[in-house]
C-alpha cells in the first residue's frame, strides 16, 4: 500500500499528504423547488391571460338594445346600452387589452426561462417590475369602471342620475361579471409580485 506522507526537506520529517476537499454539491431540493416555482408561474400567467381575455370577450360583448319611454317622445324608442358610452369603460377595456396581452407575452418568456433557467435571474426582475405596473393599471382600470357600474346599479338621487340596470340587466350583468374577472387577474398579478419579490429576498 502506498503511503501517503512525505519527508519535509527541511525537517526530514514526513507530513500527510493534504487530501483535497470535495467541492460543496448543491441540494437536489434546491433545483427541484426552482423548477416547481418558475411551473407555478407559468400557471398563474396562464390563468391571468385566461381571465384578462374572458374579461374583455365580456365588456365587448355587453351591448344591450331595449324599448324606453325618452322624456317628450310620444311612444318608446330602441336605446341602446355600449360599453364605448363611458369613458371609464373604455378605459377599463383598454387596460385588459394591455394586461392580457402582457400575460400572453410573459407566459410565453416564463415558459423560455423554465426552458433556460440560466436567463431566470436576469429576466425575473423585468417580469417583476411590469407585474406591478399592470397590477396598477389594472386595479386602477377595475375601481373606476366599478364606480361607474355602481352608479349604473343604484344610481344618484342626489345629483339626478337615475339606475339603468332595472332596465338594462343583461348590461350590467355582463359588467359585473367583467368586473368579477378583472378582480380575479389583479389577484393574480398581486400574487405574482410577492412570489417574485420573495424568491428574490430568499
Amino acid at each position: 500500500m502506498a503511503s501517503t506522507e512525505i519527508p519535509d526537506p527541511e525537517t526530514g520529517k514526513s507530513e500527510p499528504l493534504p487530501t483535497s476537499a470535495a467541492p460543496p454539491t448543491q441540494p437536489p431540493s434546491t433545483a427541484a423547488g426552482f423548477l416547481d416555482c418558475r411551473k407555478i408561474d407559468v400557471i398563474l400567467r396562464v390563468l391571468l391571460f385566461s381571465a384578462t381575455l374572458t374579461a374583455v370577450i365580456v365588456m365587448v360583448t355587453s351591448d344591450q338594445t331595449e324599448m324606453t319611454q325618452l322624456p317628450g317622445a310620444p311612444s318608446p324608442a330602441p336605446v341602446s346600452a355600449e360599453f364605448n358610452y363611458s369613458p371609464a369603460f373604455i378605459y377599463f377595456v383598454v387596460a385588459l387589452v394591455v394586461v392580457s396581452f402582457y400575460a400572453l407575452v410573459s407566459t410565453l418568456v416564463s415558459i423560455s426561462l423554465l426552458l433556460r433557467s440560466e436567463f431566470a435571474p436576469q429576466f425575473s426582475t423585468y417580469l417583476t417590475s411590469l407585474d406591478m405596473v399592470m397590477l396598477g393599471i389594472l386595479a386602477s382600470a377595475t375601481g373606476t369602471a366599478g364606480g361607474v357600474a355602481y352608479i349604473a346599479l343604484k344610481g344618484n338621487e342626489e345629483i339626478g342620475w337615475n339606475k339603468i340596470c332595472n332596465v338594462y340587466d343583461k348590461f350590467c350583468r355582463y359588467i359585473a361579471t367583467s368586473l368579477a374577472l378583472s378582480l380575479f387577474a389583479s389577484l393574480l398579478l398581486l400574487v405574482l409580485s410577492i412570489c417574485s419579490i420573495s424568491k428574490r429576498t430568499t
